[in-house]
């Protein structure tokens, strides 16, 4: 069965298009007015955001919650998904919501797939800092060992813009946006 597309407007689509249009696939995102569809996930990709969202959790204070792969609105024109988010927890309005703004998110994560490696390194950093997010992780797998690396960055409130902070390969022990300690390792028991 051939499945017809909609003919985007001029300008692009807006983010009430994304939870409007019909017969999306899931997980579709909107980057800079474009449509964008994931591929299917890999294990690797799958077991680091169940290895991340449950560390998360452990150590979470009461105003925050941890979410996977909800959208994120960060403009009119820009609603990615990134692969886990830290939400205020007054930011959650009920069991039927799909979205948070970006300023309800202390934390975004991308897990980098062969599909998305330049959304996740260079344009979804560069937007959720515009956007206000004070902490961005990327992760990536490690070429010699298969094993998660989380690069960890933070807002600069001066140039709005990410700085490195770190480089975890075995664990990740921060502070912000709250403590917290994860065993990268444990991603072999899963």
């Amino acid at each position: 069965m051939e499945h017809r597309w909609p003919k985007p407007p001029p300008d692009g689509y807006a983010v009430d298009d994304l939870f409007t249009l019909p017969h999306l696939p899931p997980h579709t995102q909107l980057i800079d007015g474009s449509l964008v569809f994931v591929s299917r996930q890999c294990i690797f990709h799958a077991d680091v955001i169940d290895l991340l969202v449950g560390g998360l959790r452990t150590s979470r204070p009461a105003e925050v919650r941890v979410r996977r792969e909800m959208t994120v609105i960060l403009d009119k024109r820009n609603g990615p998904e990134p692969d886990v988010s830290v939400i205020r927890t007054d930011a959650i309005t009920g069991p039927d919501q799909s979205s948070y703004q970006a300023s309800d998110v202390p934390l975004a994560i991308e897990v980098v797939s062969p599909d998305s490696e330049s959304r996740d390194r260079t344009t979804k950093p560069w937007k959720y800092a515009a956007a206000g997010i004070e902490n961005f992780w990327r992760v990536e797998e490690s070429g010699t060992s298969g094993k998660p690396v989380v690069h960890v960055y933070e807002l600069d409130p001066v140039t709005e813009a990410y700085v490195h902070a770190g480089i975890h390969r075995d664990r990740i022990k921060v502070d912000r946006p709250y403590a917290i300690d994860i065993d990268l390792t444990a991603i072999d028991e899963l």
